[in-house]
C-alpha cells in the first residue's frame, strides 16, 4: 500500500467519525451551533480526503453532499434566529 492510499484511509476514516459524531448530536437534540461547527469540520476532512484521493470522483460526491448539508443547515439556523 502506498502513502497516498494510507493517507486517504485515514482521511477516510477521519470523514467517518466526524459523521458518527454528527449523528450523534443528532440523536440527543443538541443547539444548531454545536451541529454546525461539527458539519463545518466534516467539510474540511472531506476536502482534505479528496486530495489524497487518486481517483477522487466518489470522494468529491460526498464533499458536494456534505457542503450541501451544511447549507440546508446554516439556513435552518438562521431562520432559527430571526424567527
Amino acid at each position: 500500500m502506498g502513502a497516498g492510499t494510507v493517507a486517504a484511509m485515514e482521511e477516510a476514516r477521519q470523514v467517518l467519525a466526524r459523521l458518527a459524531r454528527i449523528e450523534a448530536l443528532d440523536r440527543r437534540s443538541a443547539p444548531p451551533d454545536e451541529v454546525l461547527g461539527e458539519l463545518r469540520e466534516l467539510v474540511r476532512e472531506a476536502e482534505t480526503w479528496v486530495r489524497c484521493e487518486r481517483d477522487a470522483g466518489e470522494a468529491a460526491d460526498a464533499l458536494v453532499r456534505c457542503r450541501d448539508a451544511l447549507a440546508v443547515e446554516m439556513r435552518d439556523e438562521v431562520a432559527l434566529l430571526a424567527g
